[in-house]
């Protein structure tokens, strides 16, 4: 993975961050909870945005599943997951039916970009540590605001930086780390705005973010070491590279300039004529697609 983000097609970016995040190596290093701050970030995000029994919830970019099962444990909302990550999609799939959410909680396959589900359908769309990977931000943020009814809420919990990041951090293997497009929190606004969302809160946890980095340093070098003794196989790693981006990305998180953000924001709710011709939607179910 020596080419740079700026080499890459938007559609090779999209493959290499569904097979980084579906490898053993992703799951060795970050766990059950791709992002900063674990399932207490998560049910953080979950409580700014109020979720409660019943609500509909679309979780993008949701990995193995962990946080679409929490949310759903935690406040009883109903939770579809999707994901880049066929394999990802079928470890939530059996997760879920492991743990008896298969009723509440469905995962699929699907681009944020570009989502088969009908106008209106969700009251809640949270995506974690996903948006920054997203080579169309603008594009996906639309898409969040059309699958959204009306008085909806996106939270969105991400890396942002405070200035341009060093060339180290702009490769593609920085890109695919979530570190390499990251955004200053208000650029992450302004693209919300443009889709038309507005209300917006901002609550940094930046902590949580140091706390990540310095985990995976350790479980970085504890695999090295496995590999070393032929203990762990992980084809393809390059401990050399990896352990490179990882010293200067914690250089630039200590150094306060890369950072970790929660942003909720709503999409306005209609009023007049608007509302009246949009009765029905909450007859919608959560997984029905939209038609092209």
């Amino acid at each position: 993975m020596s080419a740079t983000s700026a080499d890459t097609s938007p559609e090779e970016l999209k493959r290499c961050c569904g097979r980084l995040y579906e490898s053993d190596f992703a799951k060795l290093l970050l766990g059950d909870s791709f992002h900063p701050g674990g399932l207490k970030l998560t049910e953080r995000l979950g409580s700014l945005m109020q979720l409660t029994a019943g609500v509909r919830v679309l979780d993008v970019a949701c990995g193995t599943g962990a946080s679409a099962l929490f949310l759903a444990r935690r406040f009883g909302c109903q939770v579809i997951g999707i994901d880049l990550s066929r394999q990802n999609v079928l470890r939530a799939t059996e997760a879920a039916a492991a743990q008896g959410l298969s009723d509440q909680v469905k995962f699929q396959h699907s681009d944020a970009e570009q989502m088969a589900f009908s106008d209106g359908t969700f009251e809640a769309v949270i995506c974690e540590c996903a948006f920054c990977t997203f080579p169309d931000k603008n594009a996906a943020a639309h898409e969040f605001a059309r699958v959204l009814c009306p008085g909806g809420r996106i939270g969105l919990s991400d890396l942002t930086r405070d200035q341009e990041l060093v060339e180290q951090l702009k490769g593609l293997l920085a890109w695919i780390a979530c570190i390499a497009d990251a955004q200053p929190v208000q650029a992450y606004v302004e693209c919300l705005r443009s889709a038309g969302f507005d209300r917006y809160e901002v609550e940094p946890h930046h902590e949580a973010l140091i706390e990540m980095a310095d985990q995976i340093r350790g479980k970085l070098l504890g695999a090295e070491i496995l590999v070393g003794l032929k203990k762990l196989s992980l084809p393809g790693v390059n401990f050399v590279t990896a352990k490179e981006l990882l010293k200067v990305a914690l250089e630039t998180i200590h150094d306060g300039r890369l950072g970790y953000t929660i942003i909720i924001a709503s999409r306005p709710q209609l009023h007049g004529d608007e509302a009246a011709s949009s009765r029905g939607d909450d007859a919608r179910t959560i997984d029905t697609p939209r038609r092209r």
